[in-house]
């Protein structure tokens, strides 16, 4: 019989726009243990976002703890039920890409119904929220040598014994827990493509002289950091020239991970943005409104995160506690950054990564992760950007 659990959710803001907040717990709907709790502050936001991420949280969580798992929903935002129920319209942008992550975070679960239920029996979801946003109000969060959606041992129950439960991605600020999995997230150096702002997908294109020189810039840089353990790379010619340049100056191993490969851009590769959106505007608008929209012939970005996430989890449970470098793509990195800082699928556009910049973010053993840079580009100085 397939495992049952519901999910309370709730969030707020105080202002609508202001200092927000979410919080959820996840329980056994068979005996009403309490399995998980998450909160954060997510800075400035309305109630409706707040409300959603407390959503997206909680699912995350339920997915984390228990794949595969029924879900029942409560939640007092009748907008929030009444959307993902799908008996309402989403008609704000930016609520339509919360909902989208409120699906994707829930694609690992089994069945999940929505109920609306009274503000008074909502409490515990509540009283999460609000300790969120005395976080935010207070400055709390994000921020420091700490980690932004750390575990607190004392408010987080541990999943039972012998459960094989994943641990719950809890969200409140705490110190952190153990030594973290690194990740080294390359870029590939310039093409001539890129070089021309066009969409460059699965075209196996190669690197120009100028991207082989920033290739060998990072690579220099890579190994004066040093540590490095394994380097994983996109199939992609122009990914493996720049990995192979960084195996051969830091010594580590090389393997290659199709998952990391670029969003397949369809009948758009090659072109630029406005000329893809001239020969298909409706197309485009729904590429640029909807993370499950793929170009035409191509990939959604819904779908190719879910590989890349995928990726990125079977990276991690095999090199545990290790320094990764993994040598990709603008989706595949953006992708990354957005599941560590929790961002809706929306945040890719308000991402930019240069050729051959480099990112880092942390993973810590119990779900968390800590972005340590982003877009960094110094290396590339002596290299001819």
């Amino acid at each position: 019989m397939r495992r049952k659990l519901v999910v309370e959710a709730d969030g707020g803001s105080r202002g609508n726009p202001g200092p927000a907040g979410f919080g959820a717990l996840v329980t056994d709907a068979r005996t009403g243990e309490v399995l998980a709790e998450v909160c954060d502050s997510i800075g400035t936001a309305t109630n409706n976002a707040a409300e959603y991420s407390g959503l997206v949280a909680g699912l995350r969580t339920a997915a984390e703890l228990a794949p595969g798992a029924d879900a029942a929903v409560r939640m007092d935002s009748k907008l929030v039920v009444e959307q993902m129920s799908g008996r309402w319209q989403i008609k704000d942008p930016s609520l339509r890409a919360l909902a989208a992550a409120a699906r994707e975070a829930g694609s690992g679960l089994g069945k999940i119904s929505y109920t609306w239920v009274p503000r008074a029996r909502n409490t515990r979801a509540d009283r999460l929220a609000n300790q969120a946003m005395d976080t935010a109000r207070l400055g709390g969060g994000g921020g420091g040598d700490g980690r932004a959606a750390g575990r607190s041992a004392q408010d987080v129950p541990a999943a039972p014994a012998g459960s094989g439960a994943a641990p719950p991605a809890v969200l409140a600020w705490g110190p952190a827990q153990g030594q973290p999995t690194t990740t080294l997230l390359l870029r590939h150096g310039q093409t001539p493509l890129s070089a021309e702002r066009r969409f460059a997908g699965r075209g196996d294109i190669p690197l120009t002289e100028a991207g082989r020189r920033q290739a060998a810039a990072a690579a220099s840089r890579l190994s004066g950091r040093g540590g490095i353990d394994v380097i994983v790379t996109s199939p992609l010619q122009r990914a493996r020239r720049t990995a192979e340049a960084a195996a051969e100056a830091t010594g580590a191993l090389l393997q290659v991970e199709n998952d990391l490969t670029e969003a397949d851009f369809g009948k758009w590769e090659g072109l630029t943005f406005a000329e893809a959106a001239q020969r298909w505007p409706d197309e485009m608008a729904a590429w640029l409104a909807n993370p499950d929209a793929p170009p035409p012939g191509g990939e959604s970005f819904a779908a190719a995160a879910h590989r890349v996430v995928g990726a990125l989890d079977r990276l991690l449970a095999a090199h545990p506690q290790r320094t990764l470098l993994l040598v990709s793509h603008v989706t595949p990195i953006k992708t990354l950054v957005c599941r560590a800082i929790l961002a809706p699928p929306a945040a890719l556009f308000r991402i930019h990564l240069d050729v051959a910049s480099l990112c880092e973010i942390d993973w810590f053993a119990d779900g968390p992760a800590l972005v340590r840079s982003l877009n960094d580009t110094a290396h590339l100085r002596s290299a001819g950007r």
